[in-house]
């Protein structure tokens, strides 16, 4: 290929990205939406990233409503938010019980008015190596990270196509996926199969309801520092696995705080978008998915030989606070610990 035709093919290129940089900037600008008055459905939106998300959106005048299955954490976070001078409304709800779903969502629309916003945050990380993963264990991750989503967003999915569509929309649903949805991680086989099928689910609804005004946006972040792993299940020798998800969920650079990552995940809500990574780690292990499978699979093996062997307590269940050692405890866990305390995790 000669000089002046590398050129062009450069310009064209070039000029091809100008052109959906602009056309990306128009439709985000035609998209955003004012959260002001709005309602907006959290879903563990007690504590940890959801809690967070909740005080962002109550500054801004969103009135919120909120389900955990903890009645005390529901309503320290009340507390809360309803100094912010929002509707608060929060009940406890099994997300897994499709009745109980049904029935929150028809509470919040009767409370504080038509679903406007949902956000899928509930979820459940259980960390075990694969020899004492059960079947159990693999149906109540996609009982939670899964169908729950599922079903709430059949829910108020009628709320939304009812009203008129407007320039913006007839609402919005952001379903909070994970990076273990593009990449499978070791010791976390269960959470990884749930998630991936949230994010096929949420990518192919994206398609499906935006004709009807309805934009759905699917979440993926690496590691964020919430605090969460005190709430985590932990198998097979639980204190080394606890200490080591909580020593890697702490590390600067490779993880974000969780106010960062609340304000980027209303900020792609607020704007529609389709998807977004989040984390430089969790960015590059997803294109190096697409582009080089086989390298991550290798990198993935690595990476499991690292981790502790099957054993311990084996199939038995211990909670993350019910883990800790000095290593679990140590300077090195020092952001997750803070973390922990600003965001009802304790």
């Amino acid at each position: 290929m000669s000089v002046s035709i590398q050129a062009k093919a450069v310009a064209w290129a070039l000029a091809g990205i100008g052109v959906w940089a602009a056309a990306k900037a128009l439709l985000s600008q035609k998209r955003k939406i004012n959260f002001s008055g709005k309602t907006v459905i959290i879903t563990g939106g007690s504590r940890g990233l959801g809690l967070e998300m909740a005080r962002i959106l109550a500054q801004e005048g969103a009135n919120l409503g909120i389900c955990a299955r903890n009645e005390d954490e529901l309503e320290q976070a009340r507390a809360e938010l309803q100094q912010y001078g929002v509707a608060v409304y929060t009940q406890a709800c099994d997300i897994t019980d499709k009745n109980q779903v049904e029935h929150f969502v028809e509470n919040v629309r009767q409370t504080i008015g038509p679903v406007d916003v949902l956000i899928n945050n509930a979820g459940v990380i259980i960390v075990t190596p694969y020899e004492h993963a059960t079947e159990d264990d693999f149906r109540e991750s996609m009982d939670t990270n899964f169908w729950a989503g599922f079903h709430m967003i059949n829910a108020v999915l009628p709320q939304m196509l009812a009203r008129e569509k407007r320039s913006t929309g007839r609402g919005r649903i952001v379903n909070i996926a994970s990076f273990g949805g593009k990449v499978a991680v070791p010791h976390l086989l269960t959470y990884s199969t749930s998630k991936f099928a949230m994010v096929g689910y949420s990518e192919g609804l994206r398609a499906e309801l935006q004709k009807d005004g309805v934009y759905v946006t699917t979440i993926c972040p690496g590691l964020i520092r919430t605090g969460s792993p005190r709430n985590a299940i932990f198998k097979g020798q639980n204190e080394k696995e606890y200490a080591a998800f909580k020593i890697s969920g702490s590390l600067p650079f490779f993880t974000i705080d969780s106010t960062e990552c609340a304000r980027e995940i209303i900020d792609v809500c607020r704007y529609g978008e389709a998807e977004r990574v989040i984390t430089l780690p969790a960015k590059v292990g997803a294109v190096l998915q697409g582009a080089a499978p086989n390298l991550v699979s290798e990198l993935m093996a690595i990476v499991n030989e690292t981790l502790p062997d099957p054993g311990g307590i084996g199939e038995a269940r211990a909670l993350g606070k019910n883990s800790e050692t000095s290593i679990s405890e140590s300077v090195l866990t020092t952001l997750t610990d803070k973390a922990a305390e600003r965001n009802n995790e304790i």
